[in-house]
């Protein structure tokens, strides 16, 4: 019985991240993850959500540990189950909040990768020399698309998400802003470079140009990389093995480079570059600028190196 409500509890509480907090599908399914497993946990100790002490919140975040959680992952359990309780809360379907003094584990803010400027262009080049070289027309277009993929997500910092679900509109001639809908549905304008500019028009062109040598119509997709697959469009999973392939074969080693760490690698050079923090988070997409804080590294080596060089007491050496 006390599954069958904490199931229900967990509907309502994802129904109303949706509603009242734009939650995207991505963060909607880790909540429910997050919490179905607590209610399993609570299912075993004879209690469910509507009955769970402080103690038997504690004994959850201990079997965590035991389990071999990182710290970092028992974080983010910890904070869905303060969502969850603070809900019923206000819901008045507690009369307490059992999360409210629970501490979690002590952890530092992990610095994102970045690959180096030398590497992006490394990999932009070797991108670009694959789209050159001879090959069949779908070998062709499969380096194409991964050129421009990379020249966008290198000019724009998206998330992948939202790189590879951009639509056809987004390639549209010499458009120099491009529309994103984001986390939460919220749309922002994001300027694109001449080079992305260039690589979408080539591959727009290559497509076309292929779709004018096939003898069968086919429908125009609606999305910039369609796909075949249920969603339409390129997956990140199929994006994010191109981008390691192509990492091998540059030399650099794939567990150093992903679609995300490309996204960091944009933000750190602009800050580096001497971008403003606001814009840079303005961006990237961040409702909270805490989170675009993670890059302040960067800046505080800029303004160290500032110091140094034009400082008139600086030392010299």
């Amino acid at each position: 019985m006390a599954a069958s409500s904490d199931a229900q509890t967990i509907t309502l509480f994802l129904d109303m991240l949706a509603a009242e907090q734009g939650a995207g599908e991505n963060t909607l399914a880790a909540y429910r993850r997050d919490l179905e497993d607590l209610s399993e946990f609570l299912r075993t100790a004879k209690t469910g959500f509507a009955g769970a002490d402080t103690q038997a919140l504690r004994d959850y975040l201990a079997e965590l540990d035991a389990r071999g959680f990182k710290s970092s992952s028992v974080a983010r359990r910890l904070s869905a189950m303060r969502h969850l309780f603070r809900f019923l809360l206000n819901e008045r379907r507690r009369s307490d909040d059992p999360a409210a003094i629970l501490s979690g584990p002590k952890r530092g803010r992990s610095l994102p990768k970045v690959l180096s400027i030398a590497d992006v262009d490394l990999l932009l080049a070797k991108s670009k020399q694959l789209v050159d070289r001879d090959q069949s027309p779908k070998q062709k277009l499969r380096a194409m698309r991964l050129w421009c993929l990379l020249e966008v997500l290198y000019a724009t910092g998206l998330r992948v998400s939202e790189l590879v679900s951009l639509p056809l509109t987004a390639a549209k001639r010499d458009a120099r802003m491009i529309v994103v809908r984001g986390k939460g549905n919220k749309e922002r304008l994001v300027p694109l470079n001449q080079s992305s500019r260039d690589a979408m028009a080539a591959y727009l062109s290559l497509t076309e140009d292929l779709k004018d040598d096939n003898a069968k119509p086919q429908v125009r997709s609606k999305w910039l990389f369609p796909s075949s697959g249920e969603s339409g469009h390129l997956t990140r999973q199929h994006f994010a093995r191109d981008l390691k392939e192509l990492a091998v074969s540059t030399g650099i080693p794939a567990r150093l480079v992903s679609p995300h760490v490309l996204r960091h690698a944009f933000a750190s050079h602009l800050l580096h570059n001497g971008a403003d923090l606001r814009i840079v988070q303005t961006l990237l997409g961040h409702t909270d600028i805490s989170t675009t804080q993670i890059y302040t590294h960067v800046v505080e080596e800029r303004l160290k190196s500032l110091v140094r060089d034009l400082h008139p007491l600086a030392d010299s050496k």
